[in-house]
C-alpha cells in the first residue's frame, strides 16, 4: 500500500462536524478489535468500563497557542493573514505562512491587528523559507499603533505576544476557519499545559476532568508527553507514493520519570496512546526497539509495514482522507480494517474530524 490514493474515502459534508458537543463526554466512541476485526459502539463517557485496570493512557500536553494572525501590509493597505508556525530564541525571528496578494518582500512590514480590529503590533519581512512560509521579526510598536504595552517586551516570548494578539486557528473544514468565542475553551484540552502548538491533539479534546478522575479510579494510570503541533499535521500528502513524502518536524518529548512508569506499568496493562501525536512522541522515543527519554524534533512518518514498539493502543478521531494521520492508523490497524471502520462510522452518522467523535483501535 505504497500510494497514496489507497487511502481515500468519501465523506458526507454533513458529517464534518463544526462544533463539539455541548458535553465532551457524550461524543461517540467507536471501539475497533484488530484481532477479531470487529467495530462496538459507545460514548466517552464510557471509557472507565471500556479500558481495562493497569491500562497506561498517554496525552500530549501541548497546549494550541492563538496563532492565527490577522492585519494588512504596512504601505499598500492590502488584507493580509499569517498563521505563526515557530519562534527562534536565538535570532528572535518566527516563522510564519501567509496569505495575501502579490509577494511580500525583504523589508516589508505587516500591521497586525487585535481581536477588535485596531492596529496593534508589526513584523518586518526578513526572508522566505525553503516551505513558502517567511521568517519575520516582531517590531515594538510605536505611537501610531498605540505604543508598547505595559504587560509585554521585545524579550518576551512569541507565545506572550499571540495571547494578546492572536486568534485561535480553528481549520478550514470547521466554519470555513471563522473562530467562535467558544473556541478558546472548546479546541483546548483540559490538561493543556505547555504552550507551542498551532492546532489541537484533537482526541484529547474529549476529556473532561471528572472523567479522568472517574478513569484513575479504575485503576487506569495517566501520563503526560510533549508534542506541539504544526499545521502539517492535518496537511494532505501531495506525492503518489508514500516514500516520496518528507515527513515535517515537530518538537517532542517524553521524560526519564515519565519513561520509567510506563515501562513499569506495561506487564500490567496496555499503553494506550490519546492521539497521534502522543504515539509519535512514544515511537520516536522507542526508535531503538525500548522506550527511551526523549527531547527534539522528530519528523517519524509512520506508514505500513511500520513496527510499533510502545504502543498497544491508539485513541484517535477521524482523518482527513490521503492524510499522514490516516497513514498511520493504518499501519497500526491494516488499512482495510481501517476504511471498513470508516465506512462503519459513515453508515452511523460518526461525526468526523476535530470537533468529531473517536474511535479507539485495541
Amino acid at each position: 500500500m505504497e500510494l497514496i490514493d489507497d487511502y481515500d474515502y468519501e465523506l458526507p459534508r454533513e458529517l464534518i462536524a463544526q462544533e463539539p458537543t455541548p458535553n465532551r463526554v457524550d461524543a461517540r466512541l467507536m471501539v475497533v478489535d484488530r484481532d477479531r476485526g470487529s467495530f462496538e459502539h459507545h460514548h466517552i463517557r464510557d471509557l472507565p468500563e471500556v479500558l481495562r485496570a493497569g491500562d497506561t493512557l498517554v496525552m500530549n500536553d501541548s497546549k494550541v497557542v492563538p496563532a492565527r494572525l490577522m492585519g494588512y501590509r504596512t504601505q499598500t493597505r492590502g488584507l493580509w493573514q499569517g498563521l505563526f508556525l515557530r519562534g527562534d530564541p536565538t535570532t528572535g525571528l518566527w516563522e510564519v505562512l501567509t496569505k495575501t496578494r502579490g509577494k511580500l518582500a525583504s523589508g516589508e512590514t505587516i500591521t497586525i491587528r487585535d481581536r477588535d480590529g485596531r492596529d496593534a503590533m508589526r513584523l518586518e519581512v526578513v526572508t522566505r523559507t525553503d516551505s513558502g512560509g517567511l521568517l519575520v521579526r516582531p517590531l515594538a510598536p510605536d505611537d501610531s499603533v498605540g505604543g508598547m504595552p505595559d504587560d509585554l517586551s521585545l524579550d518576551d516570548p512569541p507565545d506572550r505576544w499571540l495571547e494578546k494578539y492572536g486568534r485561535v486557528p480553528i481549520p478550514p473544514y470547521i466554519r470555513d476557519g471563522r473562530m467562535m468565542d467558544s473556541d478558546v475553551v472548546d479546541y483546548q484540552t483540559v490538561y493543556a499545559d505547555r504552550p507551542g502548538s498551532v492546532a489541537a491533539p484533537t482526541a484529547g479534546l474529549h476529556f473532561t476532568k471528572p472523567l479522568i478522575e472517574q478513569i484513575r479510579q479504575h485503576g487506569i494510570a495517566t501520563f503526560h508527553v510533549t508534542l506541539h503541533v504544526g499545521i502539517g499535521t492535518f496537511r494532505p500528502i501531495s506525492v503518489k507514493h508514500l516514500k516520496e513524502h518528507q515527513m515535517h518536524e515537530e518538537i517532542a518529548e517524553i521524560d526519564a520519570e515519565t519513561v520509567q512508569a510506563i515501562r513499569e506499568r506495561r506487564a500490567r496493562g496496555r499503553t494506550i496512546a490519546v492521539g497521534t501525536t502522543s504515539v509519535r512522541v512514544l515511537e520516536t522515543a522507542a526508535a531503538d526497539g525500548k522506550l527511551q527519554p526523549f527531547s527534539g524534533p522528530t519528523d517519524l512518518f509512520i506508514r505500513p509495514p511500520y513496527q510499533f514498539h510502545a504502543v498497544d493502543a491508539l485513541m484517535t478521531n477521524f482523518h482527513l482522507p490521503k492524510s499522514s494521520l490516516l497513514v498511520m492508523i493504518s499501519a497500526f490497524a491494516g488499512r482495510d480494517l481501517i476504511l471498513e471502520s470508516y465506512r462503519e462510522a459513515i453508515r452511523n452518522d460518526y461525526r468526523f474530524y476535530s470537533y468529531g467523535d473517536a474511535m479507539l483501535i485495541v
